[in-house]
Order: structure tokens, then sequence, then C-alpha cells
């Protein structure tokens, strides 16, 4: 990851809580914990963050606290070619004139571009998803009431009144913070209680996660695994993973990312 790429995530992830650590940010952006310091050094001296003992906080820390988790702009970047290839199956699922529903995420994200030139009923939590299917599709779109969280671009209600209740979907497409032998996995209480209620609404539960994701864990569990019907992740899904699926009996689609051109070699005569 470039140094630039690596000062934005920093920077971002200074805003979401009082103070983030360098072990947080080593898994961030995937570098040493040398090269963390060392950016923190930087950004310290430019005035951007201020240096503390063992991580970094904002120059002016937020008011608000939001979720638990990755906020959506640091996530966007992280593993996008396999986002693609995983959103790109997961719409080979649906057929026109299905009511889906589609949680909020970067990876479910992805659905939309997909979706463009479909005819679908799609309810979502997902102000990003809802925006760009009104402006570039022809889809119906029902969002969900409740507040609307900056940082991970949803909109979430403890409360039952949400419209949620009345939607029933074949199938809910959604992401996890990770996904293991227990079931799916979320950072953040709320997101479980709104989550469940969206599970609930649909027949067949269709998950969308990169197979970083089998590595993560979290202490909040929302679902287990016989409750999935279909997870949707790449091929670097490793051999024990599936199996895990397999003896859960989850139908596993492994989606093949387009690969990276090297423009330079692309170019060289042979």
């Amino acid at each position: 990851m470039h140094e630039k790429e690596r000062h934005r995530i920093i920077l971002s992830a200074v805003q979401e809580k009082p103070v983030v650590t360098v072990p947080e940010l080593v898994e961030l952006t995937d570098s040493s914990e040398a090269t963390i310091r060392r950016d923190i050094a930087a950004l310290h001296v430019q005035k951007r963050l201020r240096r503390v003992r063992g991580g970094a906080e904002a120059i002016n820390p937020p008011q608000f606290v939001g979720l638990a988790g990755r906020p959506f702009s640091v996530n966007e970047g992280l593993h996008a070619r396999e986002k693609q290839a995983i959103a790109k199956e997961a719409v080979a699922l649906c057929e026109d004139g299905e009511p889906i529903i589609i949680n909020g995420g970067t990876t479910t994200f992805q659905m939309v571009h997909f979706l463009a030139n479909r005819r679908m009923q799609v309810f979502t939590n997902s102000f990003p998803i809802a925006e760009h299917l009104l402006k570039h599709s022809k889809n119906t779109v029902m969002l969900s009431g409740g507040t609307i969280y900056r940082e991970q671009n949803i909109i979430l209600s403890p409360f039952d009144n949400d419209v949620t209740r009345n939607f029933y979907a074949r199938r809910m497409f959604m992401g996890a913070q990770g996904l293991g032998p227990l079931g799916l996995m979320e950072a953040d209480p709320l997101l479980i209680q709104a989550e469940q209620k969206l599970i609930d609404q649909a027949d067949e539960l269709v998950v969308l996660v990169d197979s970083s994701k089998f590595h993560r864990r979290s202490s909040l569990i929302l679902c287990g695994l016989k409750r999935i019907a279909t997870v949707i992740t790449d091929s670097g899904i490793e051999d024990r993973h599936a199996a895990m699926l397999e003896g859960a009996g989850v139908n596993l689609v492994i989606a093949k990312a387009k690969p990276v051109v090297d423009m330079e070699s692309a170019s060289s005569p042979a």
C-alpha cells in the first residue's frame, strides 16, 4: 500500500474513536509496526493528527462516537477487485421482479453496478446503495427508518416500527465483520439488533465476504452457519474454511476477480 493511501486510512480511522492504536492501524493497512509509527510521526509533524503513547488521536476528536468497526471510507478501498467479483456473482442469483434485501456494506455496495439494468424490488438500510440505485437504475427502492450513521453509511433503528417488518424478501445479501465456525460475527450490538430483524424477513441469507473475513473474529455473533444458504467469496479461501461451510450445508460460490495487468510488462516487447 502506498504512503498516500496509508495516510488516508490512518486519518479516517482517528476520526472514528478517541484513540486508534498502532496494532489497529497495522491491521487496517496491512503494514509493519515500524511503518505505521513513521506515518504517525510524519502526520503529527504536519499537524494532521496528534501522536499519543501507543497510537494516535485526531486534532479535533469527534463529538459523536459512531458504531464499532471500520468506517465505510476505509473499507471501500480494501480488497476492491475481490468485492466487485463477489458482487457480480451475487446479482447473478437474482431474477427480475424478485424482492431482495441488501444490507449496508462496501461489498454489498458493489452490487449496484450490476443491478443497473435489472428490475428488482430492493429494500436496504444503506443510504449510498439507495441513492445509487435511484439515480442509475429502474429498480424499486425502499429504505428502512432510523438514524443515519455517517461513518458506516447505514440507517439503523432500535425500534420495531421501522418498516422492516413490512417487507418480504426472496433473498437477503449481506457482508460481515467475520465468519467462523460459530457463524457470522459483527462488532456492534446495534448492528446485530438491526440485522437480525432483516434476516427474519428473508427466505434465504446470502453472505458476501472476501476471504480475509474467515480470519477475522468479533465478540458478537449475528447468526449460526445453519441460517446461511450461500456464501460468496474469492479464490483466496483456504480449504479448511471451505470444508467448514460444506460441513454446515452452506452452498459455496467462488468469485474470480480479474487479474491486475502490469502495464509496464504488457507494453514491453516479447
